[in-house]
């Protein structure tokens, strides 16, 4: 009886088995084949080897539009995490509308980020936008006029948006750790003499780390693929100095280069996996 129950929970999963062959693995084995042709979306795709992912290599172009998705990416991810966990501590106490703060914080978070990205937009607008109206009769337009001409203040801004969109949904995954922590726990730490620092770093920080786990893997994969918000707020200007490899894949697939792009496209794919499964690595020895 209990081996017929054990052949029947195998054949359950039978089913996810074959959706994530049909969704995943295929795909997956479809683009690597893809990616060494010259297929142009098309006509008759001609086998040219590692071709497009020597082009890419040498194209620099690409080689700034992985500087600026990495960039991008450190900058978020880290933000999210400590502004998520900072969040996550001032929540968890008690105060009036308390309820209310919290659904405020995540409500961005529901919003497409290519929406958000036009708001931001049309706040920070050179000359026309809300904000830049307000820091100018406060005398400090230069902080404002010319965020879409410097590199460094536009990859400020795209993080800052990304960071203030998104803080939200890092916060709840937070506050869930935090409630998960017994009382029992931290009363003892109190107890034994332990101050607040070392309660964080010898108790709260430990028994969050399946929490931090789930935050930075999901940030990390969300940051290193992003497209929405950058193609909302510049497009990937001024020239082609913000533009992620995301838009650089939908730019060179458009560009009847399909085969090239999908070329690429393996390329974030190994781009993202390597941080996931080193931060993966790094929290489990951690937890």
């Amino acid at each position: 009886m209990k081996q017929k129950r054990k052949d029947l929970t195998q054949w359950m999963s039978l089913p996810a088995l074959l959706l994530y062959g049909l969704f995943f693995v295929y795909p997956l084995l479809k683009g690597i084949g893809m990616s060494m042709t010259d297929w142009d979306g098309m006509g008759e795709a001609k086998f040219v080897g590692l071709a497009n992912f020597a082009r890419f290599f040498q194209d620099a172009r690409a080689m700034g539009d992985i500087r600026t998705t990495l960039i991008y990416a450190a900058g978020s991810a880290l933000l999210l995490n400590l502004v998520g966990l900072g969040y996550a501590f001032l929540m968890e106490k008690p105060f009036p509308c308390r309820s209310l703060t919290r659904v405020i914080i995540y409500l961005p978070a529901i919003i497409s980020p290519l929406i958000m990205g036009y708001i931001w937009y049309f706040l920070l607008q050179p000359g026309r936008g809300f904000l830049y109206y307000a820091v100018r009769q406060l005398g400090a337009e230069f902080f404002l006029g010319k965020w879409m001409s410097s590199y460094p203040a536009t990859m400020a801004v795209l993080i800052f948006v990304n960071v203030w969109q998104y803080a939200g949904m890092t916060m709840i995954i937070y506050l869930a750790g935090l409630k998960s922590i017994s009382g029992d726990i931290r009363e003892a730490a109190v107890m034994d003499g332990a101050n607040t620092w070392q309660r964080f770093t010898r108790v709260t920080l430990p028994l969050l780390m399946p929490s931090i786990r789930i935050n930075v893997v999901t940030n990390i994969i969300g940051s290193l693929s992003v497209f929405d918000i950058i193609m909302a707020l510049t497009e990937g200007g001024p020239g082609y100095s913000t533009e992620s490899l995301s838009i650089y894949i939908m730019r060179m697939c458009y560009g009847s280069r399909t085969g090239y792009s999908t070329a690429v496209a393996m390329i974030l794919f190994l781009i993202i996996l390597l941080p996931v499964l080193v931060s993966l690595r790094l929290t489990r020895e951690k937890e």
